[in-house]
């Protein structure tokens, strides 16, 4: 029965992607991609209406049938995720990557600044409300005070990168797929999958549409990207894993902060093939 939140979502998902597409082209919601298509964005909202939706059979399922369908992970998992997909839409509104005043700032230099002119910054928004986030879904997990800390920064920056990352189509995606497989091999058990199944189902399915560059997917998709393999690590590694994975996720941010990562990536022989591997040409 755990699996049944990540079939139904997967199914939900794509039965929903198609209408959603077409709300948001005939909504004017567009935005030029890195090749100056016009495509339909934020289209990480497919996973916020698939998870909702699909939550009202869920939970009459678990209560009426008395069903084990979700793991107890999963209240801390709902709450980061549901958390960081507004926080997403509010970039939306103002923007993607800029401030209110429609000015684009990037990088967390660029959000510093913003907000020294007296300027909302949404990306400073979005960093100080995915700390509280974090903090709050963390403390459902019975931790001690230093795993508490170190798997809340952990979710923060794992949150970032994965958005650091959504400047190609697909690209997101094939990290959270790459991150997901090693995890489950590393760990043999699916149970962080099906913990997280409710989101990641949906979200596969925009990065399908996203590599196919039929859409974009926002803020809003590429955080809820970084936020499940945030918590996906932290669902499966032990306290030394996951100090490795922050240095790693650190070491990442900053490279983003300093350099491009898209640079990195079309000068690295193999990277390159993956990056543009399913895209249309």
């Amino acid at each position: 029965m755990h699996a049944l939140p990540f079939l139904l979502a997967l199914a939900g998902g794509g039965l929903l992607a198609p209408a959603l597409m077409r709300s948001l082209s005939a909504g004017g919601h567009t935005r030029a991609n890195y090749r100056g298509r016009q495509l339909p964005v934020p289209f990480g909202l497919l996973s916020a209406a698939t998870a909702l939706l699909a939550l009202v059979p869920l939970m009459l399922i678990a209560r009426l049938a008395d069903a084990d369908v979700f793991h107890p992970e999963f209240l801390p998992v709902a709450l980061y995720a549901l958390g960081v997909l507004v926080l997403g839409l509010s970039g939306h509104s103002c923007g993607e990557g800029g401030t209110a005043g429609g000015a684009p700032a990037r990088g967390w230099r660029g959000h510093g600044a913003a907000t020294l002119r007296g300027e909302l910054s949404t990306g400073l928004l979005k960093a100080v409300g995915s700390l509280g986030l974090a903090l709050l879904a963390m403390s459902y997990l019975g931790l001690s005070d230093w795993r508490w800390l170190l798997a809340s920064g952990v979710l923060v920056l794992a949150t970032n990168v994965f958005n650091l990352l959504d400047l190609r189509p697909g690209r997101s995606t094939k990290a959270f797929v790459i991150l997901g497989a090693a995890l489950t091999l590393g760990a043999s058990e699916l149970r962080p999958l099906w913990t997280l199944g409710l989101f990641a189902a949906p979200a596969l399915v925009a990065g399908l549409y996203d590599l196919r560059e039929k859409v974009m997917l926002g803020d809003t998709g590429a955080n809820l990207l970084g936020a499940l393999a945030g918590l996906w690590l932290v669902l499966t590694l032990s306290g030394t894993g996951q100090v490795v994975a922050l240095c790693v996720l650190l070491v990442i941010t900053l490279y983003g902060e300093l350099r491009s990562i898209s640079t990195l990536v079309e000068k690295t022989p193999g990277l390159r093939e993956l990056d543009s591997w399913g895209r249309p040409s």
